[in-house]
């Protein structure tokens, strides 16, 4: 299983932006579609965006227009810029290969980076 490491979160006023990368560990990335999922406390792991390995992208309608999913293909680097945050996006960030449908490829999952966006 490839390993991810995110990063990159953290605290963040309404309408303001950040940045999170998911590095990868082995070149076997270039191949897969890469997801950022987020979950809240109490609830399961939601799929935000999806970037297959032709660089095609998908969002769910509430962050479309907001945020942008990309990737690096020689750097293993998966990133998602967020702008415009809202408090409604605050959660722990997380990244996965994905399968059909967003669902999540591997079943070990990284630490995860926090978002925490403030009124």
């Amino acid at each position: 299983q490839v390993q991810l490491v995110e990063s990159g979160g953290g605290l963040v006023q309404a309408g303001g932006s950040l940045t999170l990368s998911c590095a990868a560990s082995d070149n076997i990335f270039r191949s897969l579609t890469m997801a950022w999922y987020r979950q809240t406390p109490g609830k399961q792991r939601d799929l935000v965006a999806t970037i297959t390995s032709a660089k095609i992208t998908n969002y769910v309608d509430s962050v479309k227009g907001r945020f942008t999913i990309s990737r690096d293909n020689d750097k293993y680097t998966v990133y998602l810029q967020m702008n415009n945050l809202k408090p409604e996006d605050t959660g722990v960030y997380y990244c996965n290969a994905a399968r059909a449908a967003g669902r999540p490829l591997y079943d070990r999952w990284g630490q995860g980076t926090q978002v925490t966006v403030s009124q």
